[in-house]
């Protein structure tokens, strides 16, 4: 006779992955499909949401971290992607994939592919990369209104309203308090906040939930420089040469006054092994408007030069920058005029300041480094660079007049970089019996 360990053991794993960034869309949304294919699933099959981080990098993510004690959701239940091989579950024959909140698999996953049945996004689809499955992709402006939407669909009775309370304020979160000005909520987000409000009267009012989130999702209080550029940075390289460009929400001036923050720049670029660190900062005005500033901090004078010389002269499309006071001659800090470039919209112009850049190496031997050769340079390759995007189309027109993904954008480390998870099979099983009591639990405190 079998044992129960060894029947554990031997049964699928069904994984419910989110995105490498972790943000709160992400995270609700994969605890929430894999709540509710739990429960509508007939056979003994067992649904297992896994954030896609390290334990260690949630306290970075403070409105998850907010969120996750607000709902009464102990952060022990949970299981990280630092606590699960998924390489040697999907060689084992015990793994699928359910990809939730991205559609494409970093390099270091690239062998679990075959493994994934299912992926829900709400970001265009790469089709090159797209696995080879069934795919539901809608651009709205949360991931989690697909989420909301398969439930109330598919199954409107097993929601209980900690899942609903999840699910309703990351929406709002994401499309900024549903605000039509800003233009990130369309009308199935709407609709769906809703659906939710009339099924559960008791939710927050929007403006308290959004409010809260806002707060905890900026709120950097306590970490240091290196944990604030860590916490929303992505990558770029060509040729050998990396820029890392992290979002710090906070002003410019604020940050640029951290003491010791050029050593601490230093320090960061060599720890990342990084070429250059350009970081946008952003916050809210008075007026609960987005305000977004720019700084390039890099040592080798014509890499910076050509990279803020791109910067300044794009047009499609245009940041509208405003140079800044700054006291080191290896930071260029800028204001930015249009707000609506996210770093989303800079990462190509990065691209072609890089390409420009290689291409500008082409200097006669002997011929010194200087600022003027720099700017001659720069300026010699500001035109092509500039114009290799489609003529007479923007860089806002190229991608749909829809709302871009979350601040927290996904970055390109394996989390398994670290080191492979400890987590067996039995200890799984075990969690999983855990957050099925704990919500359990606390439906029954909520309808009290």
């Amino acid at each position: 006779m079998r044992s129960r360990k060894n029947e554990d053991e031997s049964r699928p794993l069904h994984i419910v992955l989110g995105n490498e960034a972790c943000d709160l869309d992400s995270m609700v949304s994969a605890l929430a499909l894999a709540f509710y294919l739990a429960k509508t699933t007939e056979a003994e099959e067992v649904f297992v949401p896994v954030l896609n981080i390290n334990r260690s990098e949630l306290p970075l993510r403070g409105d998850n971290v907010f969120f996750l004690q607000k709902i009464n959701i102990p952060e022990s239940l949970l299981i990280f992607r630092d606590e699960i091989d998924l390489h040697a579950l999907h060689q084992a024959g015990q793994l699928t994939l359910i990809l939730v909140d991205h559609h494409v698999l970093p390099k270091g996953d690239a062998a679990l592919e075959e493994a994934v049945a299912e992926v829900l996004d709400h970001r265009p689809i790469e089709q090159r990369h797209c696995p080879p499955c069934h795919v539901s992709v809608e651009l709205v402006g949360s991931c989690a209104t697909l989420v909301t939407e398969r439930i109330l669909q598919g199954a409107p009775e097993i929601l209980d309203r900690q899942t609903a309370a999840l699910l309703h304020g990351t929406i709002i979160l994401d499309c900024v308090n549903m605000d039509l000005k800003v233009g990130k909520a369309t009308a199935k987000d709407s609709k769906y906040v809703e659906k939710l409000e009339a099924l559960f009267p008791d939710l927050p009012r929007r403006n308290d939930i959004f409010d809260s989130l806002q707060k905890a999702k900026f709120d950097i209080s306590g970490l240091t420089t290196e944990q604030m550029l860590r916490k929303d940075q992505k990558t770029i390289s060509r040729q050998g040469t990396k820029v890392a460009i992290s979002a710090i929400y906070m002003d410019l001036e604020a940050f640029l006054q951290r003491s010791d923050l050029i050593a601490d720049l230093h320090a960061f670029c060599q720890a990342h092994n990084c070429d250059v660190l350009v970081t946008m900062t952003i916050f809210f005005n008075t007026h609960n408007e987005p305000v977004r500033q720019l700084a390039i901090f890099c040592p080798h004078a014509a890499l910076r030069m050509m990279i803020c010389g791109v910067l300044e002269h794009s047009h499609s499309p245009s940041l509208k920058l405003t140079p800044a006071p700054s006291t080191h001659p290896h930071l260029q800090a800028y204001l930015q005029g249009n707000t609506q470039v996210s770093r989303k919209k800079l990462l190509p112009l990065l691209q072609e300041a890089l390409s420009a850049y290689f291409d500008s190496m082409k200097i006669p031997s002997g011929q010194p480094e200087t600022e003027a050769v720099c700017r001659e340079l720069a300026d010699k390759e500001l035109d092509r660079a500039g114009n290799s995007l489609v003529p007479g189309l923007s860089q806002d027109e190229e991608e749909p007049p829809l709302p871009p993904t979350p601040m927290n954008s996904l970055v390109d480390e394996c989390p398994l970089d670290q080191g492979l998870p400890k987590l067996s099979a039995e200890v799984i099983f075990e969690k999983c019996s855990q957050i099925s009591q704990s919500q359990s639990t606390a439906a029954s405190l909520s309808k009290k």
